[in-house]
């Protein structure tokens, strides 16, 4: 059955053609298994609560009846500000208006969220941009430049709450910067989502088309219930497609955990555990309630552009696996540097068990993709990547100095693998950050560093051992097998392009001055930075040197050579010894630099690399020579990179086939004349 809404119909029908409804909401009360919704032109202000859940064979559909001409907000329009000062208006707002949730007395708050100031869910836009906010109304009346965002010009639009003292309202004071709140469009965010069943295991929903946007949503992090301006919340099978999802306070979509009675923010609430435990905990409490691959997860994201999110743009613990997000556009995540935290970036996954990220763009975020955790079976594969730090024009060094380093297109903490990351171009000046094992890099291009390699396992302790312990998983699957630490090592560089950029001087500095022990800079483009943190090396240089110093297989086998009876406690020390490093087929130009065993490889000293990516309309292509000079190499296959350590299961695809590395980033087949990096022989 199709059900129509119009929100400019004269009076709320019956949902047929003729009779719309007049909200999404009542057509959300009535869909059932295999109706389809089809929402006409218009800006919807509310939070449609999906009712039921569709099934595998018959989905329940919301579809905009014209691309992205559908608009879903949680923010809704005032135009009876009172001029107060100068620049700065007022708008009293009885709380009646807010019902339950008033997002101008909800502190933004959750575990690993360190902003020192406090900031409220809510938000002001002016003509669809957001303010800034403060802490005291003298900061609205005289306002400065915030130099760590990315948009430093537009900083001193600003905007302070607080509960009236007369009444029972909230009080928003706003400087607009001469602008006539009441003339332009003035908008603030009201709703804690725009789509979100209130329920769980709403399952097999489609959303596709819609806008969606100015949600007054929460922080969310791995150990509370992840709430999104869109989400399946805890459920199965999910599509959104074809969606512009943009000014999310904090996480535009969330594919994330449901609520743990008793283990939401337990972090914060109860300080007692450590972050690390109690994130632990929330994997084991998930599956003695009933986390599995039936159950959770399956979802897919698909030709999307997902933008101007404060926390994320995608988030999801444990809800996430199984999933897809591809050819999607992910871009200026975080860039108000507004909230700060360490869940943060494009797309920030916990438990990515079987996770494939590919096609997608990501650029101009404060990181590109972070993996954190349990990521198993997982595939990064034929994106681009550019621009991913966490500053672009002003770098803070006090933003580097809390554990977060400084922004990169993809960051995988703590997990075991097998995680494959294949046919990526990666620009940032940080390409990677590995504090983790399992890990499988094919056919990239890599125009940065290799950093955090052998870091970043403790958990910030000065006097005591703090190591992190993982869960590990049988292979395609929730359950979990055991749990252990990262003894790093166990990763595989095939057929990868490494070209060393020219480093900012900005980015040289933080370094010179963010950790003790640091190296002596060099004043030439190629930088090794190795200092004393246990967060992040700081490493600018191409390449896979910070692996200088690990095993190669053979010379690893070989302390397990012997009789491991009776006496063999002096020897104990091999089953937490760094595991070994495979390499072939690499090849480092512009003074990019290989580690020490490095295997059949090219240093190209002679010839000058340009990689420059230009847009064409409409269309982003790479300029490069680097065709001329790259050497033929073995085709590879899941038999090449074999199997992650701690949970013994393959590089392979989640059915648990074979992958033959034989098409490239644009999908063209390799052919019998492979060549390093993502692009088959011209």
């Amino acid at each position: 059955m199709q059900y129509y809404v119009n929100q400019n119909a004269k009076i709320n029908g019956d949902g047929s053609k003729d009779k719309p409804f007049k909200t999404i909401s009542d057509a959300a009360l009535v869909a059932m298994p295999g109706d389809e919704v089809i929402v006409a032109p218009g800006i919807y202000r509310e939070d449609v609560s999906p009712r039921y859940a569709g099934t595998e064979r018959d989905r329940i559909v919301y579809r905009s009846e014209e691309p992205h001409a559908a608009v879903i907000t949680g923010a809704d329009v005032f135009d009876n500000w009172e001029p107060y000062k100068g620049d700065t208006w007022k708008l009293t707002i009885p709380n009646s208006y807010f019902g339950k949730y008033n997002p101008y007395t909800t502190l933004v708050s959750g575990d690993w969220y360190v902003m020192k100031e406090p900031m409220h869910t809510g938000e002001v836009f002016l003509n669809g941009k957001s303010l800034y906010e403060k802490c005291s109304l003298d900061e609205v009346l005289d306002p400065q430049f915030y130099d760590a965002s990315w948009d430093r010009g537009f900083t001193k639009h600003v905007w302070f709450t607080k509960q009236s003292e007369d009444e029972d309202a909230t009080i928003i004071y706003a400087n607009f910067q001469g602008a006539d709140p009441n003339k332009e469009c003035v908008e603030i965010n009201v709703r804690p989502h725009c789509f979100w069943p209130v329920e769980m295991h709403v399952n097999y929903i489609t959303l596709s088309g819609f806008t969606v946007t100015k949600a007054a949503t929460q922080w969310a992090p791995p150990t509370a219930l992840q709430e999104g301006m869109i989400g399946p919340h805890w459920s199965k099978g999910w599509l959104i497609e074809d969606c512009d999802i943009s000014e999310s306070k904090c996480s535009g979509i969330s594919f994330g955990k449901y609520r743990q009675q008793g283990n939401d923010n337990k972090w914060l609430h109860y300080k007692y555990k450590d972050g690390a435990q109690t994130q632990r905990d929330c994997s084991f409490i998930a599956q003695l309630d009933g986390w599995s691959r039936e159950t959770i997860g399956s979802h897919i994201i698909r030709n999307c552009d997902i933008h101007d999110c404060g926390q994320t743009g995608i988030v999801g613990n444990l809800g996430c696996v199984f999933s897809v997000v591809e050819n999607c556009h992910i871009h200026h995540i975080n860039n108000k540097r507004n909230l700060a935290g360490a869940e943060t970036g494009g797309i920030k996954f916990h438990a990515a068990i079987d996770v494939i990220i590919r096609n997608n763009h990501f650029h101009d975020n404060v990181r590109g993709i972070w993996l954190d955790w349990q990521c198993q079976g997982t595939r990064v594969s034929s994106n681009l990547f550019h621009d991913n730090c966490m500053s672009r024009d002003h770098l803070l060094k006090e933003e580097f100095t809390e554990g977060l380093g400084m922004g990169e297109d993809l960051w995988i903490e703590i997990a075991h693998g097998p995680t494959l990351v294949d046919n990526n171009i990666m620009l940032s000046e940080r390409c990677v950050r590995i504090p983790a094992q399992g890990i499988a890099f094919v056919h990239n291009l890599f125009c940065g560093a290799v950093a955090g390699v052998g870091r970043g396992v403790l958990n910030g302790t000065v006097d005591r051992p703090s190591p992190r312990y993982t869960p590990i998983h049988r292979p395609h699957s929730t359950a979990i097998t055991g749990v252990m630490t990262v003894l790093h090592g166990d990763v595989r560089f095939y057929n990868n392009i490494f070209v060393q950029p020219k480093v900012r001087q900005g980015m040289i500095e933080v370094c010179k001055g963010s950790l003790k022990g640091l190296m002596e800079l060099s004043d030439k483009p190629v930088v090794n930075v190795t200092g004393e943190g246990e967060w992040d090396d700081l490493n600018l240089t191409a390449g896979t040197l910070p692996f200088t110093g690990y095993m190669k297989e053979d010379e690893w086998k070989k302390m397990f050579d012997g009789y491991c009876g009776e006496g063999a406690e002096a020897t104990r020390d091999r089953y937490y010894m760094p595991l070994p490093v495979w390499t072939g087929g690499n090849v480092f130009f512009n003074g990019a630099k290989p580690c020490d065993i490095e295997e059949d490889f090219t240093v190209d000293d002679e010839h000058e690399i340009t990689v420059t990516l230009i847009e064409e309309n409409g269309e982003i292509k790479l300029d490069t020579n680097l065709d001329e000079y790259l050497p033929e190499c073995k085709l590879i296959t899941s038999d090449t990179l074999g199997m992650a350590f701690e949970p013994e299961e393959r590089f392979e695809n989640p059915d648990g086939s074979d992958i033959v590395f034989d098409t490239d980033f644009n999908g063209v087949f390799r052919g019998d004349s492979v060549i390093p990096g993502p692009f088959a022989k011209a």
